[in-house]
């Protein structure tokens, strides 16, 4: 009964896998930072590339202090909470104790789910198979859509309309369909300049 508690309260969290390593994408590309990617998705995107993430059951609810711990090992102190769907789960009690030791903290999203947590970074990247809650709107300093088929250019567009003016838009081509892609979303910016191009640069570098 504890342990439910705890879970639901988020001082415990389904933990998949937590690293250090570079951000490859989106608008913090090239900074190192320490992510915390937690179990658990609900969303589908048949292109995932952690689909072991979506079983919330298969990962150990690990307390928070442990979680914390862990980035305090490394040196930069920029966290991003990633999944999975990280917003399955209540990340306030997490996002104030990176908070307290220093952090400054990302969180990357389909938006799927009621926003949680203190963040200084929300990277909104919405899919087709769920739709998104109607409060990561305003949240959104970064509208990052996957382009995998042309189709995605109109998404992208619907979504461009419901956040601010102040969010940054970044269109990315899914990594296995790049060398279709790339080119469409080169002449898309190029036409449509309120968006930028981001690149998935960890997989060109080879690391996590």
């Amino acid at each position: 009964m504890e342990e439910t508690t705890a879970a639901t309260q988020g001082l415990k969290l389904p933990l998949m896998e937590a690293f250090y390593t570079i951000q490859g994408e989106g608008k913090f590309t090239g900074h190192p930072a320490y992510f915390i990617r937690l179990g658990g998705c609900d969303v589908g995107c048949v292109w995932c590339d952690v689909k072991d993430s979506w079983d919330l059951d298969r990962w150990p609810a690990v307390d928070i202090a442990d979680i914390v711990a862990g980035a305090l090992t490394h040196p930069a102190r920029l966290a991003v909470i990633t999944g999975g769907e990280p917003l399955m789960h209540d990340l306030g009690p997490l996002t104030r104790m990176l908070k307290e030791n220093g952090f400054q903290i990302n969180i990357e999203t389909s938006g799927a789910h009621r926003f949680t947590g203190e963040f200084d970074w929300v990277c909104f990247s919405p899919k087709k198979f769920k739709e998104p809650h109607p409060d990561i709107y305003d949240k959104a300093n970064e509208l990052k859509v996957v382009v995998y088929n042309k189709s995605d250019f109109q998404f992208a567009e619907e979504h461009a309309a419901r956040v601010s003016d102040r969010c940054v838009k970044l269109l990315q081509p899914e990594w296995s369909k790049s060398g279709v892609m790339l080119e469409k979303i080169i002449t898309y910016a190029k036409n449509h300049p309120t968006w930028q191009i981001s690149l998935q640069t960890h997989k060109f570098m080879n690391i996590p």
